[in-house]
């Protein structure tokens, strides 16, 4: 019965799958805030260029579709202001369409009051619920990180159905400058990062290696750790840490980082390599969500099939791209 069930469930999220092959556009917004003096400045200069910088060059981000926001100190480009990130989130709101992916990262500082939490900007400040409302309506896909401290109550105000919400702390009372943003630059760069060696990197990857990062952080220098990143993917505003067992992760697994190519849509055995990843992967979700009702070893047998095959598919289509 146990076995009939987790084939069933894979039945139907192969249907969901196997009819889209359709490439999407990535977007990405990254707002730095108020810097808060010339050190963090620097600092923000450095996280807001190594992560524009992989995006582009390590998961094929077209320039013309990440939209930066500056800090104070800078003059060349749009500051990051209130009003421009609504224009910015407007342009989005326009621009996307369903097939499309979005990732908002928040560089600087943030705060909280006892009441509302707010991300640091340059002027007028936007409250958790203000940006809530401000991503509402945007289509396809989205997965916002805020990399700041006092950052805890976003997951609750920005989670939804269908989205990605990433925090650097779990808890109001961590309102330390947090080192999240270096790993996560460093982790966005970092071939490492696709732990199952697909060929690709979701965003759960990404949070897994960030804060992993964060944890060896503290370790290595003996120090008590400050922050412990969340994240929510069931639209519940409950987040749960990167080791914790739980239902979370399985949306952010099947976000990629990285789009399919076109080109592979466009030849038909790609396009069916393409297909048939997409199903394995769901496959390998399916039987996480059932690990806790399987016996282990049956369990384990499937997934190591899963993921031979998978590594196997991924290969077949890195040799024929």
């Amino acid at each position: 019965m146990r076995r009939l069930a987790v084939r069933a469930l894979v039945c139907a999220c192969l249907l969901a799958v196997a009819g889209t092959a359709h490439a999407q556009q990535q977007w990405a917004l990254v707002v730095s805030g108020a810097s808060g003096g010339a050190q963090y400045a620097g600092q923000q200069r450095e996280w807001r260029d190594r992560i524009t910088a992989a995006l582009v060059r390590r998961y094929g981000f077209e320039e013309a579709r990440i939209r930066v926001l500056a800090d104070e100190t800078v003059t060349e480009a749009p500051q990051g202001t209130a009003d421009q990130v609504r224009k910015a989130l407007a342009d989005l709101r326009r621009e996307m369409t369903r097939e499309d992916f979005l990732l908002v990262v928040l560089l600087g500082h943030g705060t909280f009051d006892g009441e509302a939490a707010k991300f640091n900007l340059v002027g007028p400040d936007l409250t958790a619920g203000e940006w809530s409302d401000l991503l509402n309506g945007i289509p396809g896909r989205l997965a916002v990180v805020n990399t700041t401290s006092s950052s805890f109550p976003f997951l609750a105000a920005l989670s939804a159905r269908g989205r990605v919400v990433i925090t650097a702390t779990d808890s109001v009372a961590q309102r330390y400058a947090t080192v999240f943003p270096e790993y996560f630059a460093q982790a966005l760069d970092a071939a490492s990062t696709d732990l199952d060696k697909n060929g690709r990197t979701s965003v759960w990857e990404l949070f897994f290696a960030t804060s992993a990062a964060v944890k060896q952080h503290y370790e290595q220098r003996a120090q008590l750790a400050t922050e412990r990143a969340v994240i929510d993917d069931l639209g519940e505003g409950v987040g749960r840490e990167a080791a914790e067992a739980g239902p979370h992760g399985r949306l952010a697994r099947s976000v990629f980082l990285d789009a399919e190519d076109p080109a592979l849509l466009a030849d038909p055995g790609l396009a069916e390599l393409v297909r048939r990843r997409r199903g394995l992967e769901a496959e390998a979700e399916a039987l996480r969500d059932q690990k806790d009702s399987m016996d282990p070893e049956a369990w384990l047998a499937e997934f190591e099939r899963l993921m031979i095959e998978l590594a196997r598919v991924s290969r077949a289509i890195r040799q024929r791209s």
